[in-house]
């Protein structure tokens, strides 16, 4: 949880919030600026509102956007879930993502309104509790995971290249049994490959190795996330992590990484001796979690959809990158 300074809002019953990430698609979405009168006057958020006593999240969330914006919801779907400590009130703030809309959004309560990029806030201030959601934002939602040891170096590099053409913006270097030497000069070469388009390149396991090549982050694996005891170094950049189970999901939760990957959702190749979750569980396990999640586990880009219907931010895939 996010805390500002101690008071009587710590202690008082949770106040539910319903927030909307209104999303174009070329990956823009709405903030709007609070109105004079109100706390926090001034400052940017997403729209939303308080869920009225008896009231489904999704009925609050479309009653809160026709007052609000005169729009009505044709697809949202649940996202991130944040708790935040303001000074008068603490809040559950259930984000969705509502990908079609009827209506043109227009200031119904004299608010203004901005059309933003996930690369580029230009408003100022913005409510405190909504950082982490901008910096969730920014993040594709396509996550790759490369193969070279099974395929070979040079077709896995042809393939990402291929893929980082075709709008891949965030890989995975995950090579467990290649030596040391020639795993560095792979990573460099991915490294060149990625930045060359504004993508972003994580190395699995090896913080140090991400760091002196200049990587864009490190994702830990399971038994390295539950050793951690705080997050690394901010010079390590992003840092996600691999999750099976609830305990991952709230280690990962404590030492506030940036997203978490979950699975197996499918039957793999890579772990066949791994019960797969199933979508339900899946769902059941990332209800009301803070962080975002990439759903993993015999996925490609077409089970991108379920994904978020399920309230995942993405896919995490190792065997679809061909299909990017």
């Amino acid at each position: 949880m996010n805390h500002t300074t101690a008071s009587a809002a710590e202690f008082a019953p949770l106040v539910e919030v319903v927030a909307a990430v209104i999303l174009r698609p070329d990956g823009q979405f709405l903030l709007t600026r609070r109105p004079g009168g109100k706390i926090y006057s001034g400052y940017w958020e997403f729209p939303g509102g308080k869920v009225e006593p008896g009231e489904s999240l999704f009925h609050a969330l479309e009653r809160e956007l026709w007052e609000e914006l005169g729009i009505h919801v044709v697809h949202a779907t649940p996202w991130i879930t944040r708790i935040f400590t303001y000074t008068h009130a603490t809040v559950r703030l259930h984000f969705f993502r509502v990908m079609q809309w009827e209506g043109q959004p227009a200031p119904r309560e004299k608010q203004g309104l901005f059309w933003q990029s996930p690369q580029q806030v230009d408003v100022s201030p913005v409510l405190p509790a909504n950082g982490p959601i901008l910096q969730a934002l920014a993040l594709p939602p396509v996550y790759a995971i490369t193969r070279a040891a099974e395929i070979g170096v040079e077709a896995a590099l042809k393939q990402i290249e291929q893929a980082l053409q075709n709008g891949l913006r965030l890989l995975q270097i995950r090579e467990k049994h290649m030596p040391p030497d020639q795993l560095r000069d792979f990573t460099e070469k991915v490294l060149k490959l990625a930045h060359t388009c504004q993508a972003k390149v994580l190395i699995n396991g090896d913080a140090e190795l991400a760091r002196e090549t200049g990587a864009d982050g490190v994702h830990f694996t399971s038994a390295q996330l539950l050793a951690l005891s705080s997050r690394p170094d901010p010079d390590y950049g992003l840092c996600g992590a691999s999750c099976h189970n609830a305990e991952e999901l709230y280690a990962a939760e404590q030492l506030g990484l940036d997203f978490v990957v979950l699975g197996p959702v499918q039957t793999t190749l890579s772990h066949p001796g791994l019960t797969p979750l199933g979508w339900r569980r899946f769902a059941t396990l990332i209800r009301d979690y803070p962080l975002p999640v990439y759903a993993l586990g015999g996925l490609n880009t077409a089970d991108l959809s379920i994904a978020q219907e399920m309230g995942a931010h993405g896919i995490a895939m190792m065997r679809g990158v061909e299909t990017v």
